[in-house]
């Protein structure tokens, strides 16, 4: 008779347990495929990527919309870029990055960055983390994702690296 109480118990709460995450998925999925893109984000990812008009677009999220929060002149170099994004909240960003290969090639990669600092409130790296796919389904051409949390995590060396 104990066991048979222990095993009510036991299945109780695996019950229980199943039926939570169950809720909290769902209700999960639901703020996820909430998250909307704004037309501007797409359409100034694809003058970025096809004209060449922009060296970054920095991207936020504001009231469950992604959209544009700063652009980068073709000019900007790539500490220009790591400069703009802020100390403390999250963001996404794509950048151009121009290189040149072993075989003295100019070539050029996209970037996409999700910036999640450690200082960040965790709501936030919630939130960005769990719209980082849908988002960047939106933009066709990423070639390399990197993700960090501070700037030693996506200095020059590593996107070099990462571009080769």
């Amino acid at each position: 008779s104990s066991l048979l109480s222990h095993f009510s118990v036991f299945f109780f709460f695996v019950f229980l347990q199943t039926f939570l995450s169950v809720i909290l998925l769902d209700n999960m999925a639901n703020a996820v495929s909430g998250m909307a893109v704004s037309d501007e984000c797409k359409l100034k990812f694809l003058e970025l990527k096809s004209k060449r008009n922009y060296r970054f677009i920095i991207f936020k999220i504001e009231n469950q919309t992604v959209v544009v929060e700063k652009l980068g002149n073709p000019d900007e170099t790539y500490e220009d870029f790591a400069e703009s994004l802020p100390a403390d909240e999250c963001r996404y960003a794509v950048f151009d990055f121009d290189f040149i290969t072993a075989e003295n090639c100019q070539k050029s990669k996209i970037f996409f960055i999700a910036w999640s600092p450690d200082t960040s409130r965790v709501r936030s790296k919630m939130v960005y983390a769990s719209s980082k796919d849908r988002f960047k389904r939106e933009l066709d051409g990423i070639q390399v994702e990197l993700q960090a949390t501070d700037p030693s995590e996506m200095s020059l060396d590593i996107v070099k690296g990462r571009a080769l």
